[in-house]
């Protein structure tokens, strides 16, 4: 198997400090979580930028101060998020990737539609196609977040019209309220539906995080853990930062004998460019 590439997601767009006291929201603190989940073996940090009252932030300066903060600190590969989904119905959808002009090693890639719970989290195509262009201007890595089977069918689609380029990188996202369900069995089902060759992660949401791990450990895929999907270590028990959780991660990898990738190790198994930073664009 590949050497393990685990991603760390501090914070994620909406879960509060009412239900963990220790979700970074500030830039400092987003950067120290992140540069700790960094020490502790994470080679990549997914981001989303927050105001100081934990409400989602689409400001290109928050986002332009959490990169400058990581990239002062270590060599982590920096992963933000261009979702919409907590955007106001009112704003344009293309206030959620303005900040790829900062240009970071890779953003999340949302392709295909579901009922987010109680919320419709919606994607078109058009949109799809609008984002995938503004990704290969700036040089930066698409993540296909796939929340059920049909996502990989639309990503493919894209590669077809020339919009993304093979082979794609997958993460898929499983238990959330009206996505795919956070099963082995569904986790095979979507491994065994994206082309040979594809890259490939997986997450799970709440008590599903930690056995959804540890199958794709098993598998040869790669893992993402953190706040976002999880705020708790165990039953009853809140993780203290989002580094303990990576430190599990990274232990069970080392039991079973699959070696952590690095930072370095990650951007090449990525095939991603050195990171470049806002005034070299």
């Amino acid at each position: 198997m590949d050497k393990l590439i685990v991603t760390a997601a501090v914070n994620g767009g909406i879960t509060s400090r009412d239900k963990n006291p220790n979700i970074p929201y500030t830039p400092e603190e987003i950067a120290n979580a992140v540069y700790d989940c960094w020490n502790a073996g994470a080679s990549i940090a997914h981001i989303h930028a927050r105001g100081r009252d934990g409400a989602p932030s689409y400001d290109e300066a928050v986002f332009e101060e959490i990169v400058a903060r990581i990239r002062n600190k270590c060599n982590i590969l920096i992963n933000l998020s261009t979702s919409g989904f907590n955007l106001p119905p009112d704003k344009e959808k293309r206030v959620a990737w303005n900040h790829l002009k900062l240009r970071p090693d890779i953003a999340s890639f949302n392709c295909g539609s579901l009922n987010h719970g109680s919320k419709p989290f919606i994607n078109p195509p058009a949109l799809a196609r609008e984002l995938a262009n503004d990704l290969q201007k700036y040089g930066v890595k698409p993540e296909v977040e796939v929340y059920h089977c049909g996502i990989i069918g639309e990503a493919m689609a894209l590669v077809d019209s020339g919009h993304l380029t093979a082979p794609l990188s997958f993460n898929f996202a499983l238990g959330i309220p009206g996505g795919a369900p956070a099963t082995c069995k569904s986790l095979l089902h979507l491994v065994d539906s994206i082309p040979p060759g594809s890259h490939w992660s997986a997450l799970a949401i709440g008590k599903g995080q930690l056995p959804i791990n540890l199958h794709t450990m098993l598998l040869g895929g790669h893992v993402r853990t953190g706040f976002e999907d999880n705020v708790y270590y165990r039953y009853g028990e809140l993780a203290k930062s989002n580094a303990q959780l990576v430190e599990r991660i990274v232990r069970y990898a080392q039991d079973i004998g699959r070696p952590v990738a690095s930072s370095a190790e990650a951007r090449a198994m990525l095939h991603i460019a050195p990171a470049r930073t806002f005034q070299e664009a």
